[in-house]
């Protein structure tokens, strides 16, 4: 045989193998076969799939919601019981890392999404998952620093790559704006920021709360501080040193939650010794919830803002921006008076706050007010602060947020936040049977906080911004 058909053969042979699906020869370097999705979790463990999951088990909060925010809350077919945010996420069925892992098994989801913790916790139930054949998937970004690259990685596993990216660049903005008018503010004020009572610990600074501090334009006091173990974010720093610095802590901040809990305001103020920290003299104590400032959520943003409002309420808070000669709508209505009353936003503090029997309106369930909503946490905090209220019929709750504000509403706002007294002797109003809260408006008229034009209080008026605006100005004077 010559040379030619030598090669020609030898050629044949090789292409005919290939295309049968034969292996190479031991020895020759094989390609490595990697599915859609690829990426090592935050136990070392190689992630690889070939599509993105359809059902998920989730078992951190902090995961449910971000996968909410991510568009998927359909594909999630479990949660743990603190995951109540966003309130649809309460619905979902129940499982726990620390009962039986069949629970999971028969259930027989895509993945389980997990977080080192439980990994150290109850190695035994992941084992059981993953010898069942479902695939486990343990993430918790650590710091600030590589959050991004952790909703990433939720974006793969969901299938949202791109609104993922999309949601991270309006999180950083949101976050550059506070940052752009805080940086503005020549006098900085200090801050203390208590992550748990016990031993009066702080937090260390490359944490999502020291982070946050920064971010509002504050200057954490607790700079030279160490984690209480490696990997932690908790930090030593005691009540000495808190004492050596009681006058230079403008604003004491306090972290409430399940996991870590630092004092509430009366409990800080009747500390012995606090009576010299400069923020229990002048009453700037912030109780901020852990969801906003601690949990890896796209809702650490919102934690930002609190903190800024509690540093630098004049700034944060001004309501002179809203005027107009226009009719306020409740939507704005609420925003301007939460902010103009320096109110924190309302976050349901308890996993079983869906659980428990509510008198009036239920956190996040008005109909026509969505949880992404850009003012949902001040129309929340507003009704639940009985400063406004909603309607109820058959179909459920509405609070109608572009619909007007009449003077009879506004009146009684006025009354919540203030102290007045009932008169003996009444002015007489003559529209007062068209007013929905006539007792309310009697006893402010008697006061006279609101005047009356010919004897009416003409309680259906729509309100303007301006006229908002200046009643609140003349009731800080008054």
């Amino acid at each position: 045989m010559n040379k030619f058909y030598t090669k020609f053969f030898f050629g044949l042979l090789i292409v005919l193998l290939c295309l049968a699906g034969c292996t190479p020869a031991a020895g020759f370097p094989q390609p490595e076969v990697m599915g859609a999705i690829h990426f090592e979790d935050d136990m070392g463990n190689t992630i690889d799939l070939d599509q993105a999951c359809q059902e998920m088990i989730v078992l951190y909060s902090a995961h449910t919601e971000n996968l909410y925010s991510l568009g998927v809350g359909d594909k999630i077919v479990g949660v743990n019981s603190t995951s109540i945010y966003p309130p649809d996420a309460a619905t979902r069925p129940v499982f726990d890392y620390q009962s039986d892992p069949e629970k999971v098994i028969a259930v027989d989801p895509d993945c389980v999404i997990i977080r080192p913790f439980i990994n150290r916790k109850s190695p035994d139930f992941v084992a059981a998952i993953e010898k069942a054949g479902i695939q486990v998937i343990s993430l918790y970004p650590e710091s600030f620093d590589v959050f991004d690259d952790y909703i990433l990685k939720l974006g793969m596993l969901s299938g949202t790559e791109d609104k993922a990216v999309q949601l991270l660049k309006e999180f950083h903005s949101e976050i550059t704006a506070i940052h752009a008018v805080t940086s503005q503010i020549e006098t900085k004020k200090h801050v203390y920021f208590e992550s748990t009572e016990t031993n009066y610990r702080t937090v260390t600074l490359d944490s999502m709360p020291a982070r946050a501090v920064e971010f509002a334009g504050g200057i954490n006091i607790a700079t030279d501080v160490k984690p209480i173990t490696e990997g932690s974010t908790i930090a030593s720093f005691g009540i000495e040193k808190i004492l050596m610095n009681a006058e230079d802590i403008d604003v004491y901040v306090s972290q409430r939650g399940a996991m870590n809990a630092g004092g509430n305001e009366h409990s800080i103020s009747i500390r012995e010794g606090f009576e010299n920290v400069k923020a229990v003299q002048t009453g700037d104590i912030l109780e901020i919830n852990e969801k906003l400032i601690s949990s890896p959520t796209f809702r650490y943003f919102k934690g930002v803002r609190e903190i800024a409002r509690a540093l630098y309420p004049e700034v944060l808070d001004e309501i002179e921006s809203f005027r107009s000669d226009d009719p306020v709508t409740r939507e704005d209505f609420a925003k301007i008076i939460v902010r103009d009353t320096h109110r924190q936003i309302y976050v349901p503090s308890s996993s079983k706050y869906y659980q428990q029997e509510h008198s009036g309106h239920v956190y996040g369930l008005f109909r026509d007010v969505s949880w992404e909503d850009p003012d949902f946490d001040y129309i929340e905090t507003a009704i639940l602060a009985g400063l406004m209220d909603g309607r109820q019929d058959q179909e459920g709750e509405f609070f109608d947020p572009e619909g007007p504000v009449t003077r009879d509403e506004f009146a009684k706002m006025v009354f919540v936040m203030g102290d007045y007294e009932r008169k003996d002797e009444h002015i007489r109003i003559n529209d007062l049977d068209k007013s929905s809260n006539s007792k309310i408006v009697q006893i402010l008229v008697d006061n006279q906080v609101f005047s009356l034009e010919n004897g009416d209080f003409n309680p259906e008026q729509v309100l303007t911004y301006n006229e908002v605006i200046d009643f609140l100005e003349t009731l800080k004077d008054g």
